[in-house]
C-alpha cells in the first residue's frame, strides 16, 4: 500500500510517498481502508521532532513510528476475532497513529460509526481536534449554561470545534481571530469577538469563567488577568513552528503545572485522550446539527508535505485534510 513515512527530523521535504506493507489486523483491531485524513499541529511537531525535548519519547535520531498522520474516516475492510461492534464496509473514523497511508489498523476502542449526513473529508477532521476541545471545555473547563468562555485560537483546527461545543453546553463565546477569520468564527456561532492584530483580551479588562487557550502566546499572568475570581485556565497551545526549539509550548504547560498549586485560580493542562466514548459524543453533536467540520483546504495523499508546509506557514483556518 501507498503511505507517508519519514526516516529522519525535518522540514516537510523529509517526508516521502512509499510503498509498504499493509497492516495485518490483530485480535482487537479493525482494519480500514482509509478515504480521508486530517492534519493537525500533532504531525509536524512529529515531523520536525520538535521541540527537542519531545524526542527523548519520540525517537533521538528519528521518529520511532515511521508513518505520519493521526485522524482518519473510511470503510472497514476486515475485523479482528474479538471485534464484535464493527464488520467489513462499515463506515467508521477514530484516532490512530499511521492515518497517512491507504489502509490502517486501529484498536476498535479508538473507532466509532462516522457521523450520519458527514462526508469522509468532514469526518476524518473531527477526532483529534473535536476531541481536544471535547476534553478540554467539558472535562478541564467544566463549562455550565450562561458562563462566559473565551477561545484563544477560535479560527484553528481545535478552535472552530471548541466555540461550536461551547455554544452547544451554553455558554457565552468569545473568539480570538485575526481579522480575516472574524466572519468564520462568527459562523461557527461566537457570541463576540477579539481581534488580536487591534486589541489583547488579557488588556481589556473583560473576564472570562473560562480561557481556552489554544496558541500559547501570552504569559500565565497575563490570562490570569482574564478570568475571574473562580476562572480556569485551560492550557492546550500547540504552538506555532519556529525553526525548532527546547521545549517549544511545553514550557508555558510546565509553568502552569508549576504555579497551580500557588494561585486562586484553577491553571489546568489538558492531555486529549482518545476514546470511543468520546468519539460517540461528537458524533452526537454533529448528527444534532450542533458540530459541524470546516474545511480550509484538501489535498490529495501524495501532496501531504504540501498540505503540512502550509498548515506551518499559513496559519490554516479550520481543517485541512488528505483525499486516500
Amino acid at each position: 500500500m501507498k503511505a507517508i513515512a519519514q526516516d529522519r527530523y525535518g522540514s516537510p521535504d523529509v517526508l516521502e510517498l512509499r510503498e509498504v506493507d499493509k497492516p495485518v489486523v490483530a485480535d482487537h483491531e479493525v482494519l480500514v481502508r482509509v478515504h480521508a485524513a486530517a492534519v493537525n499541529a500533532r504531525d509536524w511537531h512529529l515531523m520536525r521532532g520538535d521541540p527537542y525535548l519531545a524526542r527523548l519519547v519520540l525517537g533521538l535520531s528519528g521518529p520511532k513510528t515511521k508513518i505520519r498522520g493521526t485522524d482518519f474516516a473510511g470503510r472497514v475492510e476486515a475485523v479482528g476475532r474479538n471485534v464484535k461492534r464493527f464488520r467489513p464496509g462499515d463506515e467508521v473514523f477514530g484516532e490512530v497513529d499511521g492515518a497517512f497511508a491507504e489502509y490502517v489498523c486501529a484498536q476498535d476502542n479508538v473507532v466509532e460509526p462516522k457521523p450520519a449526513g458527514l462526508s469522509f473529508e468532514q469526518a476524518a477532521a473531527v477526532p483529534l481536534a473535536g476531541n481536544t476541545a471535547l476534553m478540554g471545555l467539558r472535562d478541564l473547563g467544566r463549562v455550565q449554561p450562561g458562563q462566559q468562555v473565551l477561545v484563544n485560537g477560535a479560527s484553528g483546527g481545535v478552535g472552530t470545534f471548541a466555540v461550536q461545543i461551547a455554544k452547544a453546553f451554553g455558554a457565552e463565546v468569545t473568539g480570538v481571530c485575526s481579522t480575516r477569520n472574524m466572519e468564520l468564527v462568527r459562523s461557527m456561532g461566537a457570541d463576540h469577538l477579539v481581534d488580536y492584530t487591534r486589541e489583547d483580551f488579557t488588556r481589556n479588562g473583560r473576564q472570562y469563567d473560562v480561557v481556552f487557550d489554544l496558541v500559547g502566546n501570552h504569559s500565565l499572568t497575563e490570562c490570569r488577568r482574564a478570568l475571574t475570581p473562580t476562572g480556569r485556565l485551560v492550557l492546550s497551545g500547540g504552538g506555532v513552528s519556529e525553526g525548532g526549539s527546547l521545549v517549544g509550548p511545553m514550557g508555558l504547560i510546565l509553568k502552569g503545572q508549576a504555579m497551580s498549586r500557588f494561585v486562586r485560580h484553577r491553571l489546568l493542562v489538558l492531555t486529549a485522550t482518545p476514546s470511543k466514548e468520546n468519539l460517540a459524543a461528537l458524533r452526537e453533536l454533529a448528527e444534532s446539527g450542533k458540530l459541524t467540520p470546516v474545511i480550509d483546504r484538501t489535498y490529495p495523499l501524495s501532496e501531504v508535505p504540501e498540505a503540512i508546509r502550509y498548515l506551518e506557514v499559513e496559519h490554516a483556518r479550520s481543517k485541512v485534510v488528505i483525499t486516500v
